[in-house]
């Protein structure tokens, strides 16, 4: 075999290793600004200093809403905005890779073609890459 794929191969192998040390130290400082973050709104809040500036940076308070359907809860929320005339707000989606495994699979009833009924209506392509596991 080809040396230039050899080498082609050590530098992916070692670039996804780099990555993944990466990737671990990004979560672990990711949970230490968290862990601040929550720390400095505390002692803010008990303080009772909405906005403050520190070496050219102005540090401030800011409150922001999560919202999501209670546990189980889903469709009933839904038919709820919709009887109440907030139907606007809600869409229906596919997730991706849900549709990605649909397509895949009619593609193999199929021979390899998308339903005509959705051909038009689907953009699909696929990406070629290199997996790497140990042993």
């Amino acid at each position: 075999m080809d040396n230039r794929i050899f080498e082609l191969a050590d530098q992916l192998k070692l670039l996804k290793e780099v990555k993944k040390e990466y990737e671990a130290k990004v979560k672990d400082l990711t949970a230490e600004i968290e862990s601040l973050d929550l720390q400095l709104s505390d002692a803010m809040a008990e303080a009772e200093c909405e906005r403050f500036s520190r070496n050219g940076s102005t540090f401030y308070l800011n409150s922001r809403l999560f919202a999501s359907p209670a546990s189980g809860l889903k469709d009933a929320m839904i038919s709820a905005l919709k009887e109440n005339g907030y139907g606007d707000i809600v869409t229906e989606t596919v997730n991706a890779n849900t549709l990605a495994s649909f397509i895949k699979e009619q593609m193999a009833i199929n021979d390899d073609v998308v339903p005509a009924w959705l051909a038009d209506k689907v953009h699909i392509h696929e990406k070629v890459s290199v997996g790497i596991r140990k042993g």
